[in-house]
């Protein structure tokens, strides 16, 4: 028994030895705009808006009975709702998603507010843009990110460790 526990203690400590940090990442995109037609295009924009660097995926497909043309450029603006600041437009990238067109941008935020999102698609078939507002969060509290999500898990783990303790020191004969 005291090997089996041994074994398991040290596969533990060597999977989170070896494990990687996520840089500002609290949780996966979300959604803001879900199949939105603009232009050509059925959009649908997923967004992970941290202070620092946001990411944003626009994932196209084409109307029913459509096709999508290949020469689709997207870009994206943002403003903070206060007006603060102008807005500010990026190009998105295309990524290389087998059969599927999706494009990526990762845009800088300085502040945790509430931003106005512009999405504009272009094309030779024609173009269209919507907007929607995010609320840009600040990022996660980097390396104490894992020690923080592992606390649970090692609480139930100790109270399991001190349950496998007393059932077997119950299940000693006593000596005297």
């Amino acid at each position: 028994m005291k090997a089996r526990l041994r074994t398991v203690v040290l596969t533990n400590l060597l999977l989170l030895a070896c494990g990687t940090s996520a840089s500002a990442h609290e949780g996966p995109p979300y959604p803001i705009l879900v199949d939105k037609t603009l232009g050509p295009c059925v959009v649908s924009v997923w967004s992970d808006p941290d202070v620092g660097t946001g990411t944003f995926f626009f994932i196209l497909d084409p109307p029913p009975g459509g096709k999508l043309p290949e020469d689709v450029r997207v870009e994206l603006g943002v403003r903070p709702v206060s007006g603060r600041l102008p807005e500010a437009v990026y190009a998105a990238v295309r990524e290389d998603q087998g059969g599927r067109m999706q494009f990526k941008a990762l845009v800088p935020f300085d502040a945790q507010e509430l931003w106005r999102v512009r999405v504009r698609l272009q094309s030779a078939q024609g173009g269209g843009e919507a907007e929607t507002d995010v609320e840009v969060t600040p990022p996660g509290y980097g390396r104490w990110d894992l020690l923080i999500y592992l606390l649970p898990f090692a609480a139930v783990g100790a109270l399991w460790l001190r349950a496998l303790v007393k059932r077997r020191n119950r299940a000693r004969p006593s000596t005297t």
